[in-house]
């Protein structure tokens, strides 16, 4: 599937939704990704995971740091390269082919500037499904696939090589060099054979993202609704149509974290709906629950919970809004959906769920939530 200026649009539209508030602004990824296909010598190909070949080489292709960051500090296009030729670089060989760490919002969009500039394919797969704060949170560090090497590079030409035991040190060790390179760096981690991308990465993602950013054009287009059209695709559910009334928000230790009050909407939604809804987020909406407060979280308030995702739309035009583009005043519509299977497990719970980041309430799938299955 050859890759073109509206496919870029619209994976940019449907990963920012399954990026769940994180993953960064796509709007200059989509611009640096229209050049970068415009520059190429050849078109630049997406391909299953199972036209992969064994014996390739791949490495991901993403940013790290802050989403906050990015409004004020524009990424350059060629931190990004220099960062994949490092990689080159410490492992000796040619990548073959790239792919999203993660399908969310600006991350989804690198590997197509990377691929376009490197003359490579860009897999249709990600890591997660979604988009996660941390590096270790992949099914790759699941399946237990090394981390290491792992390279970072900045605007200004630095470049670090590290050699972490596994996905968590990596987090640590990355994530206090990106401060020190702005808050934001471009970075390569988890490179590994063809084989073993087969059988750990999420195949599909991209080619999803872009079915939801399509979904979003022709319903607005139709004049219908785009935030059913979201749902049908995703399998989600509506937790509040409201309004934004409050929002916290802290750029520190390398996230924007805070949370976020949606006041219900007095001629929307549906009686269930309930009249508040708190959410938390740390670079991604984690955690929702019924109140204004933070500290109203319980097992009996909560609505849905990571690693389910969690996205905010505009109201009107089902338009994905990122944890930086959070404003008072803004009429949303919350939704939640199931995440990959993976998740679901206990290694997947542990590594990624609600306990992880210090949220005490036990995990509960949507579905369950949904039915009132909350103890």
């Amino acid at each position: 599937m050859i890759i073109n200026e509206q496919m870029i649009d619209d994976i940019a539209l449907g990963a920012t939704v399954l990026g769940t508030g994180g993953g960064g602004d796509p709007y200059s990824g989509a611009l640096m990704a229209k050049v970068a296909i415009r520059n190429a010598k050849n078109p630049v190909e997406i391909i299953s995971l199972e036209e992969v070949q064994d014996e390739w080489m791949t490495v991901p292709s993403s940013m790290i740091g802050a989403p906050t960051v990015s409004i004020e500090k524009i990424n350059s296009e060629s931190q990004m390269l220099v960062a994949f030729e490092a990689m080159e670089q410490a492992l000796g060989e040619e990548i073959q082919a790239t792919f999203p760490i993660e399908v969310g919002g600006f991350n989804s969009l690198i590997p197509i500037l990377v691929a376009a500039q490197k003359g490579i394919p860009v897999v249709d797969c990600d890591a997660m499904g979604r988009a996660f704060p941390e590096s270790q949170m992949v099914t790759f560090y699941l399946d237990g696939l090394p981390s290491a090497p792992n390279t970072l590079a900045d605007e200004k030409g630095n470049v670090v090589t590290l050699h972490p035991l596994d996905g968590v040190w990596s987090e640590r060790f990355a994530r206090p060099i990106t401060e020190e390179m702005g808050g934001s760096a471009a970075m390569c981690d988890y490179p590994m054979k063809g084989h073993n991308l087969k059988r750990s990465a999420l195949g599909g993602t991209l080619t999803q993202a872009m079915q939801i950013g399509q979904a979003i054009r022709a319903a607005n287009k139709n004049g219908e609704n785009a935030v059913d059209a979201v749902l049908d695709i995703v399998g989600g559910t509506r937790l509040i149509s409201g309004k934004i009334v409050d929002i916290e928000r802290t750029t520190a230790g390398g996230f924007v974290t805070g949370g976020v009050i949606i006041e219900k909407l007095t001629k929307a939604g549906t009686q269930s709906q309930p009249k508040d809804v708190y959410v938390h987020f740390q670079n991604e909406l984690l955690l929702a629950h019924k109140g204004r407060k933070a500290e109203e979280i319980s097992q009996e308030s909560l609505l849905a919970t990571t690693p389910d995702l969690i996205s905010i739309l505009d109201h009107e035009t089902g338009q994905p809004i990122t944890t930086e583009q959070l404003r008072y005043g803004q009429r949303v519509d919350l939704i939640a959906y199931p995440c990959d299977p993976k998740w679901r497990t206990a290694k997947g719970i542990e590594v990624a769920g609600p306990n992880y980041f210090g949220y005490d309430v036990q995990y509960k799938t949507i579905e369950q939530l949904i039915q009132g299955e909350r103890a």
